[in-house]
């Protein structure tokens, strides 16, 4: 699936449109996933985790102060190396007995990644081919409120008014997630297939994760916001390290 273009300026305006009219809900905070309690206690992480990560799941360990819950950096990886992303489309993981239906998925996956490609290409050329010096990121949202979350769905492209429409409708009418909402990633070498990071985050709403009524689709946006602000910059971070010690 291609990348869609750049978003122009009238979708920038949309998007911040929305932002303004949501930006009154609370911001969100740090939420241990079920995957960090489970690798605490040194078990297996959840079928959830394993299923989007696949055996790589097994190499989660607790994340860095003010990072991921859950994360593991190639030691080998070549940061400097990488000036390209191919930005898969965002993925949503639930199973059959999920409160969230199939369109408020395809809102929350749409919005986040186009929230995802207007941070990412303040610092990579986006593409939409594999390549050298590409790296391949693959990001899912997961409601880790079902049994087990296994079901996926994948976004579509949607173009930014229709978001807007559709978030008003959230906004009102309905909660996104109950309480928190999870997300992983996976980058790679979108040639060699080599697994360079991995992260598991949760983030629960501004009262904390037992404020589960005020977890609404506010929150929901600020989460995504944070991680796709988060993921570029830790990207970011990462290739600074490598340039320093070479």
């Amino acid at each position: 699936m291609k990348l869609a273009a750049q978003l122009s300026a009238s979708a920038i305006s949309v998007a911040a449109a929305l932002l303004l009219m949501l930006q009154a809900c609370s911001t969100t905070v740090e939420a241990p996933p079920q995957a960090a309690k489970a690798i605490e206690a040194g078990g297996p992480p959840p079928e959830a985790v394993a299923g989007f990560l696949g055996p790589d799941a097994s190499k989660l360990q607790p994340g860095p102060e003010g990072g991921a819950a859950l994360a593991w950096i190639n030691p080998n990886a070549q940061w400097n190396n990488y000036n390209k992303i191919l930005l898969e489309p965002v993925e949503f993981w639930a199973a059959q007995d999920s409160k969230v239906s199939p369109d408020d998925q395809k809102t929350l996956t749409a919005y986040f990644y186009n929230a995802l490609q207007t941070n990412l290409q303040k610092s990579y050329t986006l593409v939409d081919q594999p390549g050298p010096g590409v790296i391949k990121l693959r990001v899912a949202l997961m409601d880790a409120t079902t049994a087990t979350p296994g079901l996926r769905s994948i976004s579509v492209i949607v173009p930014q008014a229709r978001i807007l429409n559709a978030a008003q409708s959230l906004a009102t009418d309905s909660y996104a997630f109950v309480g928190s909402a999870e997300a992983e990633m996976k980058a790679t070498d979108s040639v060699s297939g080599e697994l360079l990071a991995e992260a598991v985050d949760k983030r629960a709403g501004g009262m904390g994760i037992k404020g589960a009524a005020s977890f609404q689709w506010g929150d929901a946006q600020n989460a995504m916001d944070y991680w796709a602000q988060r993921i570029p910059q830790r990207l970011q971070e990462l290739k600074a390290q490598s340039a320093s010690n070479q």
